[in-house]
């Protein structure tokens, strides 16, 4: 029997919005989506969500640069079109705080392009007199305040002890972000006196400088210091110390073939892009004060432009909790740091330091040098541990407090302080009062706390005051100070300062004439209760060294300039033959001593400091001219290295 044959069905129900099959509408894209989306693994979907969010961020990105780019395409169509209508309503980010000094028959632009300093072109010097018989010409008067204006025009004329000296045409000065910078001006020979010819002590004194240089250029080119012994040099920063150092005493000289090839090394192989730790005080004071003195005095752009990148690279020092600066620099790395056995600063080196960072804001327009240095002042202007505004040795980064308190003393670590207090008030046109009452605070201190007369000759003297112990202690440093009181009666303060600083002076002079060679020790101790025949100072073998130091021929200049005595003339002559007679090394070079109390052996210590030419020489050649206007004393203050800098005064 056949079976009859099985027919299946299927039964298939359409709804009415499936029918059609495959439609490309919306709605059934969405639904193919979202089942494609469900269908992919967590990693899968965080991977496209990622790509999205990417692509996104990309899109704003590029959208914003292309706007920027578009804008200043704008910007350089109106700019190359002479537009120069000024958009209402619209102020610059930040004001510029000087105005830029405008070339000869240009009106004042709010958006010219400014040129960077290294693009800057240099000033050249054309050389007029063949002689030494030239005259300097200080810098023009300025400006103490850096929200005044500058003139729009400036004069044509440098001079160099006669020498014309013609500053370059068409040239932008240099431009800082923020402020804009002070261009030193030309002074012209309107009224110029003749040149004072050069007598024959300040002849001695190039022909001393000839010898050092002779030594220095030979044996240690190029490296901080000579040694004129071993006919070698020894370095500290290696950064050309004595030869940046000596910069402005030669021009002040007249050496310009020195001059020159000192000018190129700086050109070509001064490079402060090493990673070498500075001593911020030392390379503030040699190398930034050196700098800025020799722009001044030359107008020549590539000293300000090495200054400012020092500058710059020193400026890591304060960024401690307290802003009081670490005492060294990595110039290299821009990183800083204290000693490795302290976490303290000196007092002296941190409140030493603020001639030359304010200068450098003047010049430049960055204000940064100046609110750090000033906010160090501020700081120490208020800080309890001062006795009858003497201040203690020590501060310590962290805390920003005195430390190591008690012990008072104008030698090392403190003396500077006090010659800043003055040199600051007279560098801002006797301006900032704070100063002016913390200086005359402290010599009122050493007054009542530090002086004291030696016997048998009464000579004054400055000791050392240890938690209220007095010792009749002087360091040679303390010789600053007779020049300095004497500065402070020439512009305007008690008289009396005058009267103790020829007091001081004279103990100076007699820690060399009581001396077998004629040269003083660093450090002398004085009697106080000796008999009659014997001398008022007395020396330790620790002390008996001679570095070639400047402070007494310094003072000796401000004594002579302010009271015309020509014996302070004869002092310095009496010193300088010492140092030819005992330090002068006959293959070039002159080199400290370690025992000044042996006419016959005094111990060479085969080292030449860089200050014996930056600040030594240079003193006793102003010392013996008869030119009294030589680095007038009314336009420029000497920093602590002898670098003279302008004194900012209303126009």
């Amino acid at each position: 029997m056949n079976t009859p044959q099985r027919t299946d069905f299927i039964s298939l129900t359409l709804s009415p919005e499936e029918r059609g099959g495959y439609n490309n509408s919306k709605s059934w894209r969405r639904r193919s989506c979202r089942r494609t989306w469900k269908q992919l693994s967590r990693l899968q979907r965080s991977v496209i969500l990622f790509l999205f969010a990417f692509l996104a961020i990309s899109a704003v990105l590029s959208y914003s640069s292309l706007r920027e780019h578009l804008k200043a395409l704008s910007n350089q169509a109106v700019e190359e079109n002479g537009a120069d209508t000024e958009i209402p309503r619209l102020k610059p980010a930040v004001p510029a705080v000087l105005a830029e000094p405008q070339k000869a028959g240009e009106e004042s632009h709010p958006n010219d392009p400014r040129e960077s300093p290294s693009k800057k072109p240099r000033k050249f010097i054309k050389w007029g007199h063949p002689n030494l018989n030239l005259q300097i010409q200080p810098a023009r008067k300025i400006i103490p305040d850096l929200r005044r204006q500058l003139p729009k025009s400036l004069k044509s004329v440098v001079s160099w002890r006669g020498i014309v000296i013609e500053p370059e045409k068409n040239t932008e000065p240099l431009f800082i972000k923020g402020l804009e910078p002070y261009k030193p001006a030309p002074v012209g020979l309107d009224g110029q006196k003749e040149p004072v010819p050069l007598n024959s002590r300040q002849m001695a004194v190039i022909e001393a400088f000839r010898h050092a240089w002779k030594g220095y250029k030979e044996f240690a080119w190029g490296h901080d210091e000579l040694k004129p012994i071993s006919k070698s040099y020894s370095e500290w920063f290696g950064l050309g110390l004595t030869l940046i150092d000596a910069l402005d005493t030669m021009w002040i000289m007249g050496l310009k073939e020195e001059f020159e090839e000192a000018k190129k090394w700086v050109e070509t192989e001064l490079s402060f892009d090493k990673k070498v730790d500075v001593n911020l005080f030392e390379s503030t004071i040699r190398i930034l004060g050196g700098l800025l003195s020799t722009y001044h005095l030359t107008g020549d752009n590539l000293f300000l432009e090495k200054a400012q990148d020092l500058g710059n690279r020193l400026m890591p020092a304060f960024s401690t909790p307290s802003k009081i600066p670490f005492s060294d620099v990595n110039i290299g790395r821009g990183s800083a740091h204290p000693p490795r056995w302290t976490s303290d600063s000196t007092v002296a080196e941190v409140t030493s330091i603020q001639l030359e960072f304010r200068e450098l804001s003047r010049i430049t327009g960055d204000e940064k040098f100046q609110k750090a240095v000033d906010q160090v002042t501020k700081h120490v202007h208020s800080l309890s541990g001062k006795h009858d505004g003497l201040v203690p040795m020590f501060i310590n980064t962290n805390s920003g407090q005195f430390s190591h308190l008690g012990v008072f003393t104008l030698g090392a670590r403190a003396d500077s302080y006090y010659e800043y207090l003055l040199k600051q008030w007279i560098q801002s046109g006797k301006k900032e009062n704070e100063l002016l009452e913390d200086y005359m605070q402290a010599i009122e201190g050493v007054k009542k706390n530090l002086l004291r007369k030696s016997t048998p000759r009464k000579l004054t003297f400055v000791g050392e005051l240890a938690h209220n112990h007095f010792s009749a202690k002087m360091d040679h440093l303390v010789c600053f100070l007779p020049g300095t009181l004497a500065l402070g009666v020439h512009n305007g303060l008690a008289a009396e300062h005058m009267d103790l600083a020829k007091a001081l002076m004279e103990t100076c002079y007699q820690m060399y004439t009581q001396i077998e060679t004629g040269l003083s020790p660093e450090i002398v101790h004085f009697n106080l209760h000796g008999p009659k025949d014997s001398k008022d100072v007395e020396v330790k073998p620790a002390d008996r060294h001679n570095l070639l130091r400047p402070e007494t021929v310094e003072s000796l200049l401000y004594l002579y300039r302010f009271t015309g005595d020509t014996k302070y003339q004869d002092w310095g002559w009496e010193i300088l033959q010492n140092f030819n007679k005992y330090t002068r090394v006959p293959t070039g070079g002159f080199t400290s001593i370690n025992n000044v109390q042996n006419p016959n052996n005094p111990e060479p210590r085969d080292k030449m400091e860089s200050f014996f030419l930056g600040e030594t020489l240079k003193y006793l050649f102003l010392l013996f001219s008869d030119d009294m206007e030589l680095i007038s004393l009314e336009k420029y203050v000497f920093n602590t290295e002898a670098h003279p800098l302008p004194i900012w005064v209303s126009s």
